[in-house]
């Protein structure tokens, strides 16, 4: 749990901030609480179809894999692509491919205000496959 006034905050929303966070970077901060099943964040997407471009930029970082070819890549707005992982999640995320393609962060948990706000980059929340980077003490 995050005191509001110890946070260095780099932006906010009417429901989120987005944070520096102790090991981890940047993250994504509940500013409300959030139950079980709540739609955290709805976000758009731009896909980019050969997304191996981006691994050479630090963006690389920052994209989700998309189910529409073999190299497609996300970027994902609004707090989207800030979300840190955890083994042990609250949130998850859910690709919606209709349309030009948008990314659903729901509630899993029962999230406090003041929480940070994970995903399990491996987008199924049990799975614990390894990460291809080093996991903050925190995760």
């Amino acid at each position: 749990m995050y005191a509001a006034a110890s946070l260095d905050v780099i932006t906010e929303t009417e429901r989120l901030l987005v944070v520096t966070t102790p090991g981890k970077g940047r993250g994504v901060i509940a500013k409300q609480a959030f139950a079980v099943g709540d739609i955290v964040e709805l976000v758009p997407v731009l896909v980019v179809d050969n997304g191996d471009i981006l691994d050479e930029t630090p963006l690389g970082n920052y994209v989700f894999n998309w189910p529409t070819s073999a190299s497609a890549v996300a970027v994902a707005f609004g707090c989207g692509s800030l979300y840190n992982h955890s083994y042990a999640p609250n949130a998850r995320y859910d690709k919606l491919v209709d349309g030009h393609g948008s990314i659903r962060f729901t509630a899993i948990k029962a999230i406090a205000a003041g929480e940070e706000i994970c995903i399990n980059y491996n987008g199924d929340p049990a799975d614990q496959s390894p990460m291809w980077f080093d996991l903050a003490a925190t995760s």
